[in-house]
């Protein structure tokens, strides 16, 4: 049996979650509400059945799912720029290669309420693959993406809570990696270079977000 005070904080959760689904119907995004992140896996390991080519767009979220091996043995091509035995040139070529790929694997660094999604990328090869070209495109959104605000308070919660430690995990030379907060730096290695709100769903895109009753990601 759940802890009382956990189960109000699921309960609570799975409100807002579903106010967020809801309000990302309303855009014309296919969104799902998933209570567990196994449930999340499910479902993408069921739309990725008729795709060849698997795009993971760098995701904590995603790559908690574990689903890399499960795809790559079903015979799906897995571009992931991510492996580390990629060369620079290598890991250039995988993220165009992920612009027009089957289906493209993204977390988001925000949702807001109102179903908004925003995020802030480095290079934006992540940013561009969520917006046009893969055939379909499923982000996973857990229950700490969301911001009960406007896209100003979602950029703040990725300034705040997204970029440094992510800056951190990719090595970067960045102000924030070693304070763990931001600084609004001007450095060559920054990880906050595009900023994207999408507010709905892109016109030619097949776009699916799952949103889960569970923390995932950063």
């Amino acid at each position: 049996m759940l802890p009382r005070t956990q189960e109000l904080n699921d309960w609570t959760a799975e409100k807002k979650c579903r106010k967020v689904v809801e309000n990302l119907c309303k855009k014309h995004f296919t969104a799902v509400y998933c209570a567990t992140a196994q449930v999340a896996a499910d479902y993408i390991m069921k739309e990725a059945a008729s795709a060849q080519s698997i795009g993971f767009g760098g995701s904590l979220s995603v790559a908690d799912l574990k689903l890399t091996t499960l795809l790559a043995e079903q015979g799906k091509e897995i571009l992931n720029h991510g492996f580390p035995d990629l060369t620079p040139e290598q890991k250039v070529a995988v993220m165009k290669r992920q612009q027009t790929c089957d289906l493209f694997l993204s977390g988001t660094n925000a949702v807001t309420l109102d179903g908004c999604l925003v995020n802030i990328d480095g290079n934006g090869n992540r940013v561009a693959a969520m917006i046009y070209g893969p055939s379909k495109v499923i982000v996973v959104a857990g229950r700490n993406k969301i911001v009960e605000g406007d896209v100003m308070d979602a950029i703040r919660r990725i300034k705040d809570k997204s970029a440094p430690p992510n800056a951190m995990r990719l090595n970067k030379q960045t102000p924030c990696a070693v304070t763990g907060f931001c600084a609004d730096c001007d450095s060559p290695q920054r990880i906050c270079h595009v900023t994207t709100i999408i507010d709905s769903k892109p016109t030619l895109t097949d776009f699916h977000v799952l949103v889960v009753n569970e923390d995932m990601g950063l």
